[in-house]
Formats: structure tokens, sequence, C-alpha cells
């Protein structure tokens, strides 16, 4: 079980959003490249990144700059993900050198494209499933769609996708705990690699999801536990190479 600490950039500070709702914002950082070397310090193996700005169609300059910076200065992955929405947004973050590049709306709105940069870029794409209630949102969590979001996973796969970010929107931010059951169904139902994403409380959720490493579920994208200090990133990668996940 991978343990992804996320940065998400707004404005290039590091900012964490409760439910994805733009007003409700907490910054944790004016520097988001001391917070990816202090990740990278403390043992993280990947970096997960999102562009807010560019999910919510503002200007995304200052964000990209820093995921400039912090792909240079820091030597670990990033999958970096957030108004990925043409194949020249795709090419521009993949000459940056980000590992894995995360697709949301543009994998609903326009399968046709995806199928194109899949084909041209392989694994290195992941579609991002953000859902509310079991239905995929879209647009910076701003839009819902009528997508039930297994059926779009096994879609997704069938397109050749071969990992899914899956985000629980109503969890995301309130340090509720992840949704387990939606995770393991949509990682058994799909076949794919999942990362799972979304409330994550504590260090049992983590021993959860350890147990759901057969299913398919080999990662956690972990944010404002670790910002708010509920546990250290040490702890979690402690607890992601333990014996201790039960069904």
């Amino acid at each position: 079980m991978i343990i992804i600490p996320a940065i998400d950039l707004r404005g290039g500070r590091c900012v964490r959003l409760t439910q994805g709702q733009a007003s409700a914002e907490t910054v944790y950082a004016e520097n988001p490249i001391k917070i990816a070397k202090r990740w990278y310090d403390e043992g993280a193996e990947m970096l997960h990144i999102v562009n807010l700005d560019a999910a919510l169609n503002k200007d995304d300059t200052e964000n990209l700059k820093a995921l400039e910076r912090i792909l240079y200065e820091v030597n670990i992955p990033v999958q970096f993900g957030g108004g990925v929405r043409t194949m020249d947004d795709v090419r521009r973050i993949d000459e940056l050198g980000a590992t894995r590049i995360v697709i949301g709306t543009t994998a609903i709105e326009d399968p046709i494209l995806l199928q194109n940069i899949i084909d041209e870029f392989g694994s290195t794409i992941v579609v991002g499933i953000d859902a509310r209630e079991g239905k995929v949102a879209l647009r910076g969590w701003e839009k819902l769609s009528n997508i039930n979001a297994i059926d779009f996973a096994q879609k997704v796969a069938e397109l050749g996708v071969e990992r899914i970010v899956y985000t629980d929107i109503l969890r995301d931010g309130m340090l509720s705990g992840i949704n387990l059951d939606a995770t393991r169904e949509i990682a058994e139902a799909s076949g794919l690699h999942v990362t799972a994403s979304g409330g994550v409380a504590s260090l049992d959720d983590i021993h959860a999801l350890k147990a759901l490493e057969s299913s398919g579920v080999d990662s956690v994208i972990v944010g404002k536990a670790l910002y708010e200090g509920v546990f250290t990133l040490e702890e979690a990668l402690d607890a992601a190479e333990s014996d201790e996940a039960d069904e």
C-alpha cells in the first residue's frame, strides 16, 4: 500500500478544499515547494498534485510554476491532475516530467480524445473518477452527471486505462473516513488498479485499505489528515507496511 501525500495548488499556494468547494479553502502553506520537500524528506514515494485553478477554469500560471519547481527539486514520481482537458495539456505536463497524469472531465465528455491520449501516453494516463452518491462529477466537481461511477470505470477499462483515482466527494476534506465499500466495488467491477482518495481520517483507514489490496486497491492519497497532524507520514507509512489489516 503506497501512501501518496496530496498537494492541492491554488494561486501558487498549498491549500485544501472541503468537499471540493472553492469557498471552503484552508491555506496550509504559501510555498508548496517546501511542502513537497517535507513529504520527500519524511519518506514519501510519490506526490499527488492537483491544479485546482485549472480545474475551475481559472488562471493557473502560478500553479504550473510550482509544479515545475517541485519536479525539478524533488526526486520522486509526481501524479498530476486538475483541468487536464486537451492533448496539448497532456503533452505540456508530460514534458515537465510528471510520472502520471490524471484526466477527469475529458474522460467523461470526450471518450474519443481519451482513447487518443491513451494510445499516445499509455500507462502515464490515470482517470480520476470523482463521485457523489455513486454519480460521477466533473468540471472541478461543480457539475454532477447521471453517469454511474462503476459503469464509467468499466468503460475506461475497455479503452485501455490501467489505473483510476477514486474519490468520494462527500468525504473529501472531511476527516470522516474512507468509503471502503464503494472503493472495493469499483476496484472489483473494473479490474483496474485503484488509488483511493477522500476522507482518510485515521490509521485504521489505511489498515482497512490494505485489506483491499487483493481487489486492486494499491495506494491511497492522504491530504487533510497529514496537514492537520492527525497522524504523521511516518506513522502512515508504517501502517501501510504492517500486517495488521483486517477484513
